[in-house]
């Protein structure tokens, strides 16, 4: 056996990547082994870009209401540059992205970019990092992209109706010596998202079913896959292919499943994770990504279905739903590919030291503020009338998120990565770096997360099922020194954010 190890630089999250290989045969990757326009079916549309420097992508982006196709419907969506998905953004570690952004919607918006580590001025947040870009107005975001893996990127205004209506991409950092790490070839970026048309063609109210409606968070009756209903891939038998996988829909989980085949997990929100794990369903809260390796087999001739299984997030989440068909695999007529074992795909991620660090208590709650109301909140305290949490740069913290609710709630940090650790503070395995974590109704969710030291502002973290932020589960970190935190820096006011409780 032979141990190769490749050390590449991913900003302060720092990786090594270590490939164990049968023979000491090179690292290439693989030429694709699937037939022409194979992936045709779920094509993503990527911009024109405007600069001429290979490490710099320059592109206009035009929010604006635009006619789209869905299936055999034509709904006027919310769109960027007329697509749904929005245009799929391309790069390499430390790339530098510039982002002309028109807004043309009858309302303000921002684009907030999840997942990747912008500076705090970059980050989309209304008031707090920016002003909302008004009808009519533009905004250029311009900053470099640290780390590899898939990120998306969406509105913070309004955000469970704009997300809702339209508004979401995809956006890939990668690293050019992954490929050849992961000896698969061929390739996919899959855009999970819902969106709901009223039987007239029109999109749904964002309020529909009011307060209540909130309280369960809404699902789109029609389900996506890079904007489109129950497309088709073509496959051959054998051929592992590498799915980036993001669920971008406001309140949807997506729980996978391929007919029994196995997915090979080599990665989550902030890249590759410590080692692989295999299993036959993966479940992607909003705003979470995966990175998997899947070997579709069969048949000549026969056909593969993905599915999302039902996932019980909460009341009327399950009840008088169906399994969904997200994408047909057909199988050509082509001899099955006997292909060679993969590599074993890991990374050496140090876990964060815990030791003597401030433990945070952060309970998720909702509370009833009159006859048919209700108003989500962390602590009790609902967004509008909380004051922001203090963090010194450098410092690293755990935090317990306690749901004390019968809804379960992904809850999203901006800015940094954390690492999930067990009631012991022990790291949980595979250690990965994640942004998006899920808690469970009625469950814990333990994370450390460490404020690196570049990094100061006041940083939003929020329930990823949209409706649930709008209505009161939202706060903010207030990163910085001490001077800064004691002056409540960071563009806060004291009757907006909410402090999790020490």
């Amino acid at each position: 056996m032979m141990s190769i190890v490749r050390f590449l630089e991913r900003g302060r999250a720092g990786v090594a990547l270590v490939v164990w290989l049968g023979s000491v045969a090179p690292l290439v990757a693989q030429p694709t082994l699937l037939p022409e326009g194979w992936s045709s079916g779920v094509a993503l549309v990527e911009p024109t870009d405007l600069n001429p420097d290979p490490h710099i992508l320059e592109i206009n982006v035009t929010a604006r209401v635009a006619e789209v196709e869905l299936g055999d419907t034509r709904v006027e969506a919310w769109t960027y540059d007329g697509l749904l998905p929005g245009p799929f953004i391309r790069l390499q570690v430390g790339d530098r992205l510039i982002v002309h952004l028109k807004n043309e919607l009858p309302q303000s918006t921002t684009i907030h970019w999840h997942g990747v580590r912008v500076p705090f001025e970059m980050d989309g947040v209304p008031d707090i990092t920016q002003p909302p870009v008004e009808p009519g107005g533009t905004f250029v975001y311009d900053f470099i992209v640290p780390d590899a893996g898939l990120f998306w990127y969406h509105p913070h205004v309004m955000s469970a109706a704009q997300v809702g209506f339209g508004l979401y991409g995809a956006l890939l950092v990668e690293d050019p010596a992954e490929r050849a790490l992961t000896g698969v070839g061929d390739e996919l970026v899959l855009v999970l998202s819902d969106i709901g048309v009223g039987v007239d063609g029109h999109l749904e109210p964002p309020d529909s079913g009011g307060n209540a409606g909130s309280v369960f968070g809404r699902e789109g009756n029609l389900v996506l896959l890079n904007g489109r209903i129950r497309p088709h891939i073509s496959v051959r038998a054998g051929v592992p292919q590498r799915w980036r996988i993001v669920n971008t829909a406001k309140s949807r989980y997506f729980t996978l499943y391929l007919d029994r085949l196995p997915f090979t997990v080599i990665g989550t929100d902030g890249g590759f994770q410590e080692h692989s794990v295999t299993s036959e369903v993966v479940v992607i809260s909003p705003g979470e990504r995966f990175d998997v390796i899947v070997t579709p087999n069969g048949e000549r001739g026969s056909e593969l279905v993905l599915r999302s299984l039902l996932y019980n997030r909460g009341y009327g989440s399950v009840e008088y739903r169906a399994v969904e068909t997200l994408v047909t695999l057909d199988i050509t007529g082509e001899p099955p590919y006997e292909a060679p074992a993969l590599p074993e795909v890991a990374r050496a991620i140090a876990p964060l030291d815990v030791t003597g660090v401030k433990l945070v208590d952060i309970d998720l709650t909702l509370e009833r503020t009159g006859q048919e109301s209700w108003e989500f909140g962390l602590n009790g305290i609902p967004f509008s009338e909380a004051t922001p949490y203090l963090a010194m740069l450098g410092e690293t913290q755990l935090w317990n998120m306690r749901n004390m609710t019968e809804w379960a709630h992904p809850m999203h940090l901006h800015g940094f990565f954390f690492q999930v650790v067990d009631e012991n503070n022990a790291p949980v395995h595979p250690i990965a770096w994640k942004d998006t974590v899920n808690v469970p109704m009625n469950g814990n969710v333990r994370v450390a997360v460490h404020f690196d030291e570049n990094r100061p502002g006041e940083w939003m973290y929020h329930c990823h099922i949209l409706d649930h932020a709008e209505i009161g589960m939202m706060g903010t970190v207030l990163v910085g020194d001490e001077k800064s935190t004691e002056d409540g820096g960071g563009g806060a006011s004291d009757d907006r954010q909410t402090p999790p409780r020490q």
